[in-house]
């Protein structure tokens, strides 16, 4: 049954607390960039949820045509989109279905070391103060790298998300997207949708 509003202004006071909380909580982790955000529905036993990060200065979000169109959750890019995976910050979010994180980057290492056996990983540190979240470095023998972060919101909200990137190998610029892609990780907050504020506790693993 469709909602409908018996006395409009308390409604409407009631959203706008809703919204002001919710403004409230992601302020808070706004720092020097533009908050972005992309929303997932409910599905089944899976609750409605939004990621929530911070974009780098002179980048373009985008959720509903190019990454829609690659099949991913949203991407961050910088100048014109090539339609090209280099430089390009890519958002995934599925059902969670591994029992751990570690799992998840047991999973990712076998696929890619089975389509590059000769390449090489190392671990991608950073530090997410709300969501449990761990990096992968990959060096491919294709001369490109890959940078994967995954990270877990909790048992409750029944997903994991990642962060990705590839950058060549002999990219100029490397360490400073690697520094604005560490701090769009770290900056990922997860909500479901309804609650006032985001998780305040990290998931052990």
């Amino acid at each position: 049954m469709k909602f409908r509003c018996l006395a409009p202004m308390t409604c409407i006071l009631r959203r706008l607390a809703v919204l002001l909380l919710l403004t409230a909580a992601f302020a808070a982790h706004a720092q020097a960039g533009k908050d972005v955000l992309v929303v997932g529905q409910a599905d089944r036993e899976i609750p409605g949820w939004t990621i929530h990060t911070e974009l780098p200065d002179g980048w373009t979000q985008d959720c509903c045509m190019y990454a829609k169109a690659i099949g991913v959750n949203m991407v961050l890019y910088k100048g014109e989109w090539s339609g090209e995976p280099d430089r390009v910050m890519v958002l995934n979010v599925w059902p969670s279905k591994l029992s751990s994180l570690e799992a998840e980057l047991q999973d990712d290492r076998h696929h890619y070391l089975g389509r590059d056996p000769s390449g090489k990983y190392s671990v991608f540190a950073l530090d997410n103060k709300a969501v449990a979240c761990r990096g992968v470095f990959y060096e491919g023998t294709d001369h490109k790298d890959d940078v994967v972060v995954f990270c877990d919101p909790g048992l409750a909200s029944g997903i994991r998300f990642s962060w990705s990137m590839t950058l060549a190998h002999d990219d100029a610029q490397k360490q400073d997207l690697l520094a604005l892609f560490r701090r769009v990780a770290e900056q990922s907050r997860y909500m479901a949708q309804g609650a006032a504020k985001p998780n305040a506790g990290k998931m052990q693993h």
